[in-house]
């Protein structure tokens, strides 16, 4: 009796290392985000690359959205990029008007059309703007409407869906079939929407020029800023009554409606909330990059926003961040180093996740974790399955 507790002794103090291990990770992957986004990247990059940082963290709101709808949801939506082009576009139909009414050379080709309308409605003989562009002109309208445009749309979209109990890969394609229409609708509709070249061609924001390098370093830390506040928020969601109800419909759905809930309505919010997260991600985006395109709405950026969160981890809010920066970061580096052949090492890098890695970069520190947790002698097994941490 004694030898077998002094043998089991060694394995006690390893799996004992091993559930300190991953309370430090669950308890402060946040913070630890925090550290590296506020400090680590702003130290180590120069601006250039922060702007380039910067822009895959707005990706990043995109994929907090999905790991939220459909790591925990159960809905795996491939239109997410619609509520990123919708932010994107709002922001970018206040910019340019400010820009129409400030920029000295926008002010040169309206005195020489005689319109203030801007340049690319000039040039597809648009005489009067839309009545939808004129609330744009003030900020104290685009920014709630960045949150709440989208929001509702997505919330009337799902619960119309859900209501009807159209779910999986049915309600995939809903989305995917979305992205694709209002894609073809902003390229046709070009004389209001700036057509297959978007809208571009603006420099300020309230009159503070986004050029400047110290304006740029501050739009880093603002979206980091918002991007850590959205993962603040999905995990208290998830943590709250609303989340344990949305993880209990993702795997029986059928028991929670017989409980008196409506998961359509769970399911519509949460829904509406990663819309938001896109949005937010959308405008952010369209302020660092100086453009709203057509090409950020379709099929193409939906499915790699997907991506973005399976490379981090589709139960990982933490994870779906690092996912979106790694991705991004691949993909900058391959198309530097390998001009002709980057996009055969995306797709190589894809194949290899999907095989090799299906949680993600969490589930691999979580196989991680295990494979420690089985490394002492036998004599760890009852003690480990005693302890939970084992099965």
């Amino acid at each position: 009796m004694q030898t077998h507790i002094e043998s089991s002794s060694p394995a006690r103090a390893a799996v004992a290392n091993v559930g300190r291990s991953r309370g430090f990770l669950e308890r402060w992957s946040f913070a630890i985000l925090a550290v590296l986004l506020l400090a680590a990247l702003p130290l180590s990059l120069d601006v250039f690359r922060l702007g380039l940082a910067a822009k895959f963290l707005s990706l990043g709101f995109c994929a907090v959205g999905i790991v939220l709808i459909w790591g925990y949801g159960g809905i795996l939506s491939l239109g997410q990029g619609v509520f990123f082009g919708l932010g994107s576009y709002m922001m970018a139909m206040f910019l340019k008007l400010e820009s129409t009414g400030a920029d000295s050379s926008a002010q040169a080709l309206s005195s020489f059309f005689g319109s203030s309308l801007p340049d690319f409605m000039v040039w597809n003989s648009i005489e009067a703007l839309p009545w939808w562009w004129e609330p744009f002109h003030h900020v104290w309208f685009t920014l709630p409407a960045i949150v709440l445009l989208p929001a509702l749309l997505a919330f009337v979209l799902a619960y119309a869906n859900f209501r009807k109990r159209v779910g999986g890969v049915y309600f995939s394609i809903i989305t995917l079939a979305l992205s694709a229409i209002l894609s073809i609708v902003i390229i046709g509709q070009q004389g209001v929407t700036g057509g297959v070249n978007g809208i571009n061609d603006f420099r300020t924001f309230l009159g503070v020029n986004l050029d400047e390098d110290r304006v740029k370093i501050a739009m880093y830390f603002v979206t980091c800023v918002l991007l850590l506040a959205c993962v603040a928020v999905g995990r208290f969601l998830l943590r709250s009554r609303l989340g344990k109800v949305l993880v209990a419909i993702r795997d029986r759905e059928d028991r929670v409606r017989f409980s008196g809930y409506d998961p359509a309505l769970f399911k519509a919010f949460v829904f509406a909330v990663a819309a938001i997260f896109s949005s937010i991600g959308g405008a952010l985006f369209t302020m660092q990059v100086g453009l709203a395109s057509p090409s950020l709405v379709g099929i193409v950026p939906s499915v790699e926003m997907v991506i973005y969160a399976a490379v981090g981890g589709r139960l990982s809010l933490v994870g779906a961040v690092y996912g979106a920066v790694l991705v991004g970061a691949a993909k900058t580096f391959f198309s530097e180093n390998f001009v002709e052949y980057w996009m055969y090492f995306i797709g190589v890098l894809f194949v290899v996740v999907v095989m090799f890695l299906p949680d993600g970069l969490a589930g691999l520190i979580a196989r991680v974790r295990a494979r420690r947790s089985k490394a002492p002698t036998p004599a760890t097994a009852p003690l480990a399955t005693a302890t939970g941490v084992a099965k």
